[in-house]
Order: C-alpha cells, then sequence, then structure tokens
C-alpha cells in the first residue's frame, strides 16, 4: 500500500492533536508514515504507532530550534526523498503551511491548504475546503507532482488503529539558507489551564456587546464551565478588551471546534471566516436581526449578561 508522510507537531514529544487528526486522514488514502524533528523524537513513537503510523522517521539537531523554518524543510525533503509518498500531510498552523508552501516548491508539486477533510480518488487524493467565508465547500485534488496538503485541526476524529510504528533514523542534509533566520530569543507563553484555541473541541468567543475588558469574565467563566478556550471578535480585540493571540476572524485565528458559543457577536463576515466551519454554533445577542443568526443552529435572543451566568450557573448545576 501506498506511503503517506504524516509531519509531526509536538513538544518535546508530546503529540499535539491535531497531528493524530492527520493519522486518521492519511490512514483513507495509504499508510502513514510520521516524520518527527527536534526534541524528544523518540517519545513520540508510541503514540503515533497507537493511532496508525507504520514507520517514525526521527531526525534530532540543533538547527530545528535555533532556526526557522528552513531546516524542518530540509528534513520533509529528506522523508520525501526517501519514502517516495502519494500525498504529505501537514497541520495547517502558520508555520505548518510555511513548511507546506516551501517543499511544494521544492519537489514542483502542488499544494492545497486549510482542508477540512480527505479522500481517496482515481487520480490522487482529494481534498476538501471551504471558500469564501464558508460559503460553498469545493473539492480539489493536485493536477502536478506529489499533493502537499495542510488540515485545519477539528477536520477528522482522533482514532486509535495500532500499528507498527518502526522507529527509523531519518538523515538529514542542511542546505545553505538552512541557517538564515536565526532565533534570538523565545519567550514562554503564560498558561491559562484552557486548550489552544486552534485545537478546543468547544470554544466561547466575545464580542463588542461585552461592552469592556472587566466584563470579558463572564466569557471565561462560561468557558471554564464546559472546559472550554475563550476567543474574541476584531472588534473586542482592537478595543483592547482581550489579546490578540485569542481573535477569531479572517484577519486572527481559523476554528472548527464541535461546539461554538458566540456572545454579543453581530456575525460580521470577518468574524464568520474564522469560525463557520464549527460543528454547532450557538449565539447570544440581544440585536434579533444580528448577521450571526443566519448561521447559527442555535440562538438566543436576549442580553448576554443575564443569559450567559444563567447557563454557566446550570451547566455547573448539572455537572456537579
Amino acid at each position: 500500500m501506498a506511503e503517506v508522510l504524516v509531519y509531526v507537531d509536538h513538544v518535546d514529544g508530546a503529540v499535539r492533536k491535531p497531528t493524530l487528526e492527520l493519522l486518521t486522514l492519511a490512514r483513507r488514502i495509504g499508510e502513514p508514515v510520521a516524520v518527527v524533528l527536534g526534541a524528544g523524537a523518540d517519545a513520540t513513537a508510541a503514540v503515533l504507532a497507537e493511532h496508525g503510523a507504520v514507520k517514525v522517521l526521527t531526525a534530532d539537531a540543533p538547527e530545528f530550534t535555533e532556526y526557522l523554518v528552513v531546516p524542518k524543510v530540509d528534513a520533509l525533503q529528506a522523508a520525501y526523498d526517501a519514502v517516495s509518498p502519494v500525498a504529505v500531510l501537514v497541520p495547517s498552523s502558520a508555520e505548518g503551511k510555511e513548511i507546506a508552501a516551501r517543499l511544494a516548491v521544492r519537489i514542483g508539486s502542488g499544494i492545497i491548504t486549510d482542508a477540512i477533510d480527505l479522500e481517496a480518488g482515481d487520480e490522487g487524493p482529494v481534498a476538501t475546503q471551504s471558500a469564501f467565508a464558508a460559503s460553498f465547500t469545493t473539492k480539489s485534488r493536485v493536477s502536478k507532482g506529489t499533493p502537499v496538503i495542510t488540515v485545519k485541526p477539528n477536520s477528522a476524529p482522533v482514532e486509535a488503529a495500532p500499528a507498527a510504528g518502526a522507529v527509523e533514523a531519518l538523515a538529514v542534509t542542511f542546505g545553505a539558507l538552512a541557517t538564515g533566520t536565526k532565533v534570538t530569543a523565545r519567550t514562554p507563553r503564560e498558561s491559562t489551564g484552557r486548550p489552544e484555541l486552534t485545537e478546543a473541541a468547544i470554544v466561547v468567543s466575545g464580542g463588542r456587546g461585552v461592552n469592556g475588558a472587566e466584563n470579558f469574565g463572564i466569557i471565561e467563566a462560561l468557558a471554564d464551565s464546559l472546559g472550554a478556550a475563550v476567543g474574541a471578535s476584531r472588534a473586542a480585540v482592537d478595543a483592547g478588551w482581550y489579546p490578540h493571540t485569542n481573535q477569531v476572524g479572517q484577519t486572527g485565528k481559523s476554528v472548527s471546534p464541535q461546539l461554538y458559543i458566540a456572545s454579543g457577536i453581530s456575525g460580521a463576515i470577518q468574524h464568520r471566516a474564522g469560525m463557520q466551519t464549527s460543528k454547532t454554533i450557538v449565539a447570544i445577542n440581544k440585536d434579533a436581526e444580528a448577521p450571526i443568526f443566519d448561521l447559527v443552529d442555535y440562538g438566543v435572543v436576549g442580553d448576554l449578561f443575564a443569559v450567559v451566568p444563567q447557563l454557566t450557573d446550570e451547566i455547573k448545576a448539572r455537572k456537579g
């Protein structure tokens, strides 16, 4: 059976959820071969094997942490040359899309970004994408070379499918450009204890209707009761009420959770572009004519300052 390269996103050996989703999709079109780069690579093998990786290619070198992107592209190209896969799958993060684009140029192949589904086709893998702020769904395939595809988080379930997971060292030769951009400092992100926004199964977002940074506490309380991530609209971020890292929308982050709760968000196209592929959407807004209600599965017309705390209390009561 043909092999599919899967680029592994991990932190010191802890595999992140989008990679496990990629393994699910990879099994639809071939046998997953995982590529793990950097410190802790060997520690990923058991988890990757449990989720379907028939082989785990590992490489560690200081270049992966001391320089940006290019060393990882060098390594992924080495894996491509060694395996000759039918496709290369990469998580659809900012770094992942740059890695994918650079690889596609090097190997002379087409690229598809932000896929939300993947299936086998007679002429190669077929990817599903959302277009025009998710107003349309398209199916595409690469017409030249080996497809390089980035996949949005929460696009597929994480499914256990035990496989061999044989670990092999990957020989990597770094090119002249690998050391072109050096990392001079790193600042750890402060942990909130909440899920990563783009990976969360539930996201609770607040917008202009929250009416101030001091009021985002009720959004956070609802999120915490659900074990959810907290998002914000561009209006709330531009007003300085919440950090830009939590912005959902065309100029922020794209999310596709199982449940998205929008509180005090009108539903402008810019925001919809970042969350419209959510599986179930709930909106709370006092304006019955707000555009967000054209999109939702469930809508509550009411004052969020009355509705959200009641919802939080009810969730806590049912859980308690």
